[in-house]
């Protein structure tokens, strides 16, 4: 089984992505286990939000370090 995780929340994968406390669908409903908020409309990490010039980036959602990848020139 793959395990991994979705803002904070522990899923696994049989045949989709599921939740692990409950055995649901991925749904990206849930907010971050760190900062409890849901994504911008935009799907921004709330805490973070839009990042000029960044290609990606993650608050870490309580469960691993954040992370900014950058554009590079």
């Amino acid at each position: 089984m793959v395990i991994s995780y979705s803002r904070g929340h522990k899923i696994y994968y049989d045949k989709m992505w599921k939740y692990c406390d409950n055995n649901l669908p991925l749904d990206n409903s849930r907010s971050c286990k760190k900062c409890g908020m849901t994504p911008t409309k935009d799907g921004y990490d709330y805490c973070l939000g839009h990042i000029d010039n960044a290609t990606n980036a993650c608050c870490g959602h309580g469960i691993n370090e954040g992370y900014i990848n950058y554009e590079e020139n």
